[in-house]
């Protein structure tokens, strides 16, 4: 009796208070549902609006000025009149088209009418400021520039490549600079934001070596390294560190390399230089084999050359019929090397004693001003013209390199503006350099990207 009292009493009150708060119990249970709905299906939506700030900081190994930044810097913040693809080709990118006239010694850019500076202003012919000792530089309206060479010189449309400032880092690209940390005259980082993409930033820092770029990202300060050439650190694989990622791709922008210097008695013969050449292996751990002085992406790189597969039987002939038995076992040649090659330069050396050949490696830190073989890299150009490298005349011909055919072939090269002329005459350089090799081309190093999950 008691139980069906107190039942009665319960049912009582609920109704009474269901009555006095009917209209809240709906209202809130309409707005209940509404925000259920808009946080399953609007989720998506209203996450992108949220105000906060994507920044990713990468670290990078090298010493730059404002005037000197890396191509992964600048071509965030502006553009050239032309761009320079992957494999060489040209195209436009501030100029919508061009014309070579004069005989290869004016270049007429046409501008296209829609570029602005990040600043909102409106790129004309006046904001090209390219700094040139050797151009005449006219501009007969708003959306035209002329460069009136003193002489002919066809890796132009390469050169206007350089990034276009209009004062200090305002560019035309997607990101714009938001500060710039300075020790002196180097550059300790750089901020940047895009203009495209709300609140993405993006940070670069500096370090003088890859040993402190290393030990920045174990410490926090950078959430991924680039262009890293060795992943070891204090003995342990970065690859296999908990919650990283690392990418391995191959730098086409260096080429290791074996110079010869030809003053040398016995590097001066060509047949010493085969021997050498052929007893070299086919595969290096540290990069992509590459034989000839080309990138094998490039409108002039050409198969079926020469290549210099390895061939210890054809080296050894080589030798014999260059030294004496006697000659060739009292002979030792120095090789020096920078130190991120030594490793290369052991394998070599033991190459060598294979066929006869004695070595000592000697560590340098930079490019030797006296040496008889040296390991090292040189900057592959954006254009295929190597004038300065082994033209007869030219002070960074280090090898001594002496030939009057491959002079001409650089001299024509450098001069001619079409391009299929110009692939005639690469194709004939590339053989006439391997056939009396000043140097041996080994491969372009691999280099890895290391992220933090």
């Amino acid at each position: 009796m008691i139980f069906l009292k107190r039942r009665r009493l319960v049912f009582w009150l609920l109704k009474a208070y269901f009555k006095k708060w009917r209209k809240t119990i709906f209202v809130s249970f309409i707005v209940g549902l509404f925000v259920f709905f808009v946080l399953k299906f609007g989720v998506n939506y209203f996450i992108p609006l949220i105000p906060f700030t994507q920044n990713t900081s990468t670290g990078l190994v090298g010493a730059y000025t404002t005037d000197t930044m890396p191509q992964i810097v600048t071509s965030k913040l502006s553009q050239g009149l032309t761009v320079v693809d992957d494999s060489q080709n040209i195209k436009p990118a501030i100029a919508s088209s061009w014309e070579i006239k004069n005989d290869g010694k004016t270049y007429i850019f046409h501008l296209k009418n829609n570029i602005y500076f990040n600043d909102g202003t409106k790129l004309t012919s006046d904001n090209i400021n390219y700094k040139f000792s050797d151009a005449v530089v006219e501009r007969p309206n708003k959306y035209t520039i002329i460069f009136v060479l003193k002489h002919k010189y066809a890796p132009f449309l390469v050169t206007v490549s350089k990034p276009i400032f209009k004062s200090g880092f305002t560019g035309t690209g997607e990101y714009r600079v938001t500060s710039i940390d300075l020790n002196g005259d180097f550059v300790q980082s750089i901020s940047m934001v895009s203009t495209k993409k709300t609140n993405r930033e993006i940070t670069f820092q500096f370090y003088p070596t890859e040993e402190s770029l290393k030990t920045a990202f174990m410490l926090g300060e950078v959430a991924q390294i680039s262009d890293v050439k060795n992943l070891n650190f204090n003995g342990m694989n970065m690859s296999k560190f908990p919650n990283t990622f690392t990418q391995k791709q191959t730098d086409y922008s260096q080429l290791v390399t074996i110079f010869y210097n030809l003053n040398d008695p016995n590097l001066s013969d060509k047949r010493l230089r085969d021997a050498l050449s052929y007893a070299i292996p086919d595969t290096f751990a540290n990069g992509e084999r590459n034989y000839g002085p080309f990138n094998p992406r490039s409108w002039v790189a050409k198969n079926g050359l020469t290549t210099y597969s390895q061939d210890l039987d054809h080296s050894r002939l080589l030798l014999k019929d260059t030294l004496s038995a006697s000659q060739a076992s009292k002979l030792v040649f120095e090789i020096k090397t920078l130190p991120q090659y030594k490793n290369t330069a052991e394998i070599i050396k033991s190459e060598w004693e294979k066929i006869g050949i004695k070595s000592k490696i000697i560590e340098v830190q930079t490019l030797p001003m006296n040496f008889q073989i040296f390991l090292g890299d040189f900057n592959m150009p954006k254009d295929p013209d190597q004038y300065m490298l082994w033209h007869s005349s030219q002070a960074d011909n280090i090898s001594n390199y002496k030939n009057l055919r491959i002079d001409k072939l650089l001299e024509d090269g450098r001069q001619t503006y079409d391009i299929n002329e110009r692939i005639r005459i690469y194709e004939d350089f590339q053989k006439y350099l391997l056939d009396d090799p000043p140097a041996t081309f080994l491969y372009f190093p691999y280099v890895y990207n290391i992220t933090r999950k």
